[in-house]
């Protein structure tokens, strides 16, 4: 290829984004993905509940996974959304994988933090592939994780608590570096102050926090929670693909089909043989 003045380009490389979404169990995350166009779920976790959509046998190995990605890159399919749930159960495969190449029974076995260096390449070759699926096969990418809290050290202040996604922070790092959008999903809440019934004006009231049950998906960097994202999303959205597509421009799952109840006269028609 010429990197000459020719090669230079103003238009835009317009990509569907690659969505990571995480927060802790039980918010929603996996009804968000569910709800995108012909979802393909890859399974690292039995997270599906009673959620009824199609997805691969659950994944034992890093062999696994990468075989299922290179199935829909290969192979002709409907599937428009691939959906990994999760990348944090996805990682031990990765450090199996790691240690079954490097001769090594345990991740810590590499001395001194090396073996999280060395589990970066399987990271890799995991975000090149769905990647790939994005870039030649047009499909959404969307990863689910769960939530800690870490303690984060920082110069400029003084040290506070953060959500993070739960993975090592060599990890972490990389999948920040991997997505489009991070989105941090939890339950909006309140707080409010109660009174005591105390003679001390030092306990006359209590700060407690309250749910308005309401669920939320946070895109705009915060101290309190890692996200991102590279289109200038309002923030919060609300924890659902029809908002989240609505705000990208991306497609919404077609409505099914629907069916008119045959007259009286075509059934009878239907029951004769004849055109009614």
């Amino acid at each position: 290829m010429a990197f000459d003045l020719a090669s230079i380009s103003s238009a835009s490389m317009a990509r569907s984004p690659r969505t990571v979404i995480y927060g802790e169990s039980g918010l929603g995350k996996t009804t968000f993905a569910a709800g995108a166009p012909n979802p393909i779920f890859l399974l690292s976790e039995d997270g599906l509940g009673r959620i009824t959509v199609p997805h691969f046998p659950k994944v034992a190995t890093f062999g696994d996974v990468m075989e299922a990605i290179t199935t829909l890159y290969t192979e002709a399919h409907p599937y428009q959304t691939l959906v990994v749930d999760s990348i944090d159960w996805l990682e031990p495969l990765i450090w199996d994988q790691t240690c079954a190449d490097g001769g090594k029974s345990s991740i810590e076995d590499f001395g001194f933090g090396r073996g999280h260096v060395e589990a970066l390449r399987y990271w890799r070759q995991f975000f090149d592939g769905v990647t790939a699926l994005r870039n030649d096969r047009d499909m959404l990418i969307i990863l689910i994780g769960h939530s800690h809290v870490v303690r984060i050290e920082d110069p400029l202040t003084a040290a506070y608590d953060s959500h993070s996604l739960k993975l090592n922070k060599k990890a972490a790092a990389l999948v920040e570096e991997f997505a489009d959008v991070i989105g941090f999903a939890a339950l909006k809440t309140l707080t409010v102050d109660e009174k005591k019934a105390s003679f001390s004006d030092k306990d006359a009231k209590r700060t407690r926090a309250k749910t308005t049950g309401e669920r939320q998906l946070h895109v705009q960097p915060s101290p309190a929670y890692t996200a991102k994202n590279r289109y200038d999303l309002p923030s919060p959205l609300p924890l659902e693909w029809a908002a989240y597509a609505a705000y990208l421009g991306l497609p919404e799952p077609e409505p099914a089909a629907e069916t008119e109840e045959p007259t009286d006269a075509q059934a009878d028609a239907q029951a004769d043989g004849t055109d009614a």
